[in-house]
């Protein structure tokens, strides 16, 4: 099964609750390749690839975040595979 690629905009109270962090051990564990960020309007912007099975799974982990996000829309949107290598937290 190839890879695909989402580029996914988390929106809600996901910053300051660890969802950068808690979003890297996710994609690691599931074997997402990509990176995640912050944006300067309170949301964050993830980056990832992987088969399509396991970004199910990390998509509907992003749905929710850890215990303290409160995520309230996910814009998600299909680009071009950039071949990523390891999934990092970009500062």
């Amino acid at each position: 099964m190839e890879k695909i690629h989402k580029q996914i905009l988390v929106k809600g109270k996901v910053q300051g609750v660890y969802f950068r962090a808690s979003t890297k051990h996710t994609a690691d564990d599931l074997g997402i390749t990509g990176e995640v960020r912050n944006l300067p309007d309170g949301n964050v912007l993830i980056t990832a690839e992987g088969k399509e099975k396991e970004m199910e799974a990390f998509i509907a982990w992003c749905r929710q975040g850890p215990p303290f996000a409160k995520v309230t829309e996910l814009i998600i949107t299909v680009a071009p595979l950039r071949d990523y290598k390891a999934f990092d937290v970009v500062h």
